[in-house]
């Protein structure tokens, strides 16, 4: 074939003769044996595609199992011969010959389906597995006898395929071609003109096979025939066509079946031998026949996938070298020997947890070379996943998101992919694709409890860490860092962040300021945690913070009041049973709990074997009888203490006098008091005691009077006072049912000042008074007075006591 013959060829088959792209399928054809680079076609223009998206999507080819002969140039967006191509080589004596592969796109996963169909050209010369074939032929053959001549092989096809067959010389054999169903040709020497031993011992003939190139190619094997003496029968076969069929995985030396041929000669020219005459294939390798028995056996390896039905092309031949042809067709079952073939064309490795149903996930192309049931394959993924596998087209499955997908439920998926086939028993392949499920901000931070209660001991260092607040997030990375935020708000009119303060990081709250429980008792706040997310999440939680009590108080003597001015005594009379009660002690303390439980010790007294005071109420009393032996002037010293730890107490002089009359009693304390002798008479001190206390009547009415006015102006206000209610014991007052010069009665009035819309007093007025004030003068009576008003009018003064 000449050089400009071949191009002219080249430049006719290599234009595109049929382009079609209808759902992703593209079409072309080409010559074979095209120069490495050689243009197949503009894939990109073809399938609607802009180059830079075969850039942008990582175009790829996959050619499954075939060698990869066509290339793809993302750069010119065009396919290019990668591989020279034989398509002898590729599809043998197939038509039509082709070469399919799959173009596949990612960031959106896309693929299409390409068909390169290679054409033939004229490459192969027809050739003779043989070069010379021998016949002995007696020369009683007569006119018209046939001998089976070797067909030659060309492995070009269609036209450039072998196309005929010349003999010479032919002055005594013509050449005889017969069609055969399966589109080959019998090629057979028909003897035209008897042979004569004695006139030529050996014929010399050329056979020329012939193709249908342009131009066309030959190739020739020589017949050398030996012309015998008188053998005028040839073998004839009792069918010519014998039909066997055989399993593929059958063992070597299986029978597929028996050929008869008989021969009417006797002696060696009516032995009949057999052999296959096969030359175009690889059956010669495969089967072989006893040339005796005609019996026909596997002597090879079959394979439903690479031929489903073989021919076998047997020969009878008898000593006189005549002979007779038949074929047996073979027929191969298969057999489901091949398990299903994964291979995943395309994949991601993460898909967002708030991807929407119906995304796909993974392409994958399964292949069984198996045929009917065998080679049906389903495929399914593993159970109780968010995942589904769809078919897509022939052997494409995809595997896309079933329903919503949540990362911390499970942020990692094994999708198992198995595919089993239809046949009995079943194959199956597998193969198992690791999902990362990215993160999204989708869950606010929570905290470990609803509401946090802390408690912080009063007068506490500026800056003391409280405790800790803590919330979690479910979600990954940034998405579930938590900061903490003090929310603004306010205490008794004061910003919280002027009490506490919340670290952003470790959510730890620090006190800002020392607290004072008698100040604040308890508060609250809220704070807000909020993950690192966009938008960010958050969530509250209320904090109440209380203030535990100190004993940072000492207890207050309410009564008696001690004055420097002025003396105070209560008066016992020499009469006085055991357990007379003298007076009570009245103290209060502003802490709280235990720091405020108080209780009264007698610490120091002029006759201790004469009064003791109640631990728990503060009561003196007597604990003997009162004799004339006792002295008038009683001075006892009490002590309060709390029970705080440690405890902290106050001490309180109550003054007491023994005696019947007043004169007796203005005599013995006017000398303790003073140290200085008095000679006035006893009336001048009555006179005096009288006007002292009618003063001091008149003064107890108007101080009454502007408290009541007060204290109904304030009533609001003490509506919602929280002080303790305490009693408050005044001074004994004369008992008119009594005897002796001093009278017992007493009379004890508390004024209500909690929860109460009034603040009442209740008046007695007394037959006798037994509250002594000695001065003097009237000015320190009056002094002492209005010391005790004082502290009766304070608005923060639990205790209200009014008495005449």
């Amino acid at each position: 074939m000449s050089g400009r013959t071949m191009t002219r060829q080249v430049l006719l088959f290599i234009s595109v003769l049929s382009l079609s792209s209808v759902h992703g399928q593209v079409s072309y054809s080409i010559p074979e044996e095209m120069a490495k680079g050689s243009l197949v076609g503009n894939i990109a223009q073809d399938l609607g595609l802009d180059i830079k998206r075969l850039k942008s999507g990582k175009a790829r080819i996959y050619t499954g199992d075939s060698a990869e002969y066509i290339e793809l140039n993302k750069e010119r967006g065009v396919l290019l011969i990668k591989e020279k191509i034989d398509r002898e080589a590729l599809c043998g004596q197939t038509t039509p010959c082709a070469v399919h592969l799959q173009i596949t796109l990612e960031d959106p996963i896309e693929f299409y389906s390409v068909t390169v169909e290679i054409h033939d050209i004229n490459d192969n010369a027809p050739s003779f597995k043989k070069n010379e074939m021998k016949f002995r032929i007696s020369e009683s053959a007569m006119v018209g006898a046939k001998f089976v001549l070797e067909r030659a092989m060309d492995l070009d096809v269609g036209v450039n395929g072998l196309q005929s067959y010349l003999l010479k010389p032919t002055d005594n054999f013509l050449l005889k071609l017969q069609n055969q169903p399966d589109g080959s040709k019998k090629v057979e020497m028909v003897l035209q003109k008897p042979l004569d031993r004695e006139k030529q011992e050996h014929l010399f003939l050329t056979l020329t096979a012939i193709d249908g190139g342009d131009p066309p190619m030959s190739g020739t094997m020589q017949i050398k025939i030996t012309v015998l003496d008188a053998n005028d029968n040839a073998p004839v076969f009792t069918q010519e066509m014998y039909k066997a069929t055989i399993t593929e995985n059958a063992a070597k030396g299986t029978v597929l079946s028996t050929v008869s041929a008989s021969d009417a000669d006797d002696g060696s020219n009516g032995r009949v031998s057999y052999s296959i005459t096969n030359t175009l294939d690889d059956v010669p390798e495969i089967f072989e026949i006893n040339e005796d028995s005609g019996i026909v056996v596997l002597s090879g390896h079959i394979d439903y996938e690479k031929a489903r039905h073989y021919e076998i092309h047997v020969q009878a031949s008898d000593d006189g070298g005549l002979t007779d042809s038949c074929k047996i067709h073979v027929e191969v079952v298969d057999t489901n020997d091949n398990k299903p073939s994964i291979n995943i064309m395309s994949k991601t490795n993460a898909i967002s947890e708030n991807a929407e149903p119906g995304t796909v996930v993974t392409i994958i192309n399964v292949q069984d070379p198996d045929s009917g049931h065998n080679g049906r394959v389903q495929c399914s993924i593993n159970e109780n996943i968010p995942f589904a596998m769809k078919l897509t087209s022939n052997n494409f499955f995809t595997v896309v998101t079933d329903s919503d997908l949540d990362r911390e439920r499970a942020p990692e998926y094994n999708i198992s992919v198995t595919c089993s086939d239809e046949g009995v028993p079943s194959l199956s392949s597998s193969v198992t694709l690791t999902l990362q499920i990215s993160d999204v901000n989708d869950n606010a931070p929570v905290f470990e409890r609803s509401l946090y209660e802390a408690y912080i001991i009063e007068n506490n260092t500026p800056g003391l860490s409280i405790f800790t607040v803590k919330a979690r997030d479910a979600d990954w990375n940034q998405n579930s860092r938590v900061s903490y935020i003090l929310e603004d708000s306010s205490v008794n009119g004061v910003p919280v962040s002027s009490y506490v303060s919340v670290s952003a990081d470790s959510g730890v709250i620090h006190a800002v300021r020392s607290f004072d429980y008698e100040q604040i008792k308890d508060f609250q706040f809220r704070v807000k945690a909020q993950d690192g997310g966009s938008p960010p999440l958050s969530s509250n939680v209320t904090v109440k913070i209380m203030i535990q009590d100190q004993n940072d108080n000492t207890p207050q003597v309410l009564y008696p009041v001690q004055t420097s001015s002025s003396l105070v005594a209560e008066m016992v009379p020499r009469s006085a049973d055991v357990g007379y009660l003298v007076t009570k002690v009245v103290a209060v303390d502003v802490d709280s709990g235990q720091n405020a439980w108080l209780s009264y010790k007698l610490q120091k007294a002029t006759d201790r074997a004469l009064f003791e005071v109640g631990l728990q109420n503060g009561e003196i009393r007597t604990i003997r009888q009162v004799t004339d032996k006792d002295a008038v002037k009683q001075r006892l010293t009490v002590v309060v203490e709390d029970n705080g730890q440690p405890s902290r107490s106050a001490t309180v002089n109550v003054n007491v006098a023994v005696a019947d009359s007043f004169p007796e009693v203005l005599s013995e304390f006017t000398d303790f008091t003073h140290d200085k002798d008095y000679n006035d008479n006893l009336t001048f001190y009555l006179v005096l005691a009288l006007a002292v206390v009618s003063f001091l009547f008149i003064t107890c009415l108007v101080v009454i009077i502007s408290v009541k006015i007060y204290r109904w102006r304030q009533s609001r206000v003490l509506y919602h006072s929280n002080l303790p209610v305490i009693p408050y014991y005044p001074p004994r007052y004369a008992d008119t049912l009594g005897t002796g010069t001093l009278q017992h009665v007493y009379n004890y009035e508390v004024c209500r000042t909690t929860d109460s819309r009034k603040s009442d007093c209740k008046f007695v007025r007394p037959c006798s008074q037994n509250v002594l004030i000695m001065d003097p003068s009237s000015t320190g009576t009056m002094q002492r007075m209005q010391s005790e008003q004082n502290i009766l009018d304070e608005p923060d003064s639990p205790l209200e006591v009014c008495y005449i």
